[in-house]
Order: structure tokens, then sequence, then C-alpha cells
């Protein structure tokens, strides 16, 4: 049986799969709003630092 990816303690509950209680759940949407996930993607490009002469 999978545990909680949060607590890594409890089996995940159907309910709220697959977390263990809503308190994990709430924890994880928690972390992605705080931007400690992240997708890798891209790097931007950043223009050289330009002094406006031209």
């Amino acid at each position: 049986m999978a545990t909680c990816p949060i607590c890594r303690r409890a089996p995940a509950d159907p309910k709220y799969k697959p977390f263990c209680s809503k308190r994990c759940a709430d924890v994880d949407l928690q972390r992605w709003f705080a931007g400690s996930y992240a997708i890798p993607g891209p790097a931007d490009d950043v223009p050289a630092d330009d002094d406006g002469e031209g």
C-alpha cells in the first residue's frame, strides 16, 4: 500500500489520494502556491545589459 508523499507515515486515503488527509493535501497545495515546486523549462532569453545607446 502506498504511503502519503507528505508525511510518509499513513497509507493514502481514497478521499484525498495520494495523501493521507486533508491536512497533507493542503500542505502540498501551499508548497505549489509558495513556489517550492517548480517545473523546469527553457531559460528565458535575457538581453545583455544595454545602456540604451545604439
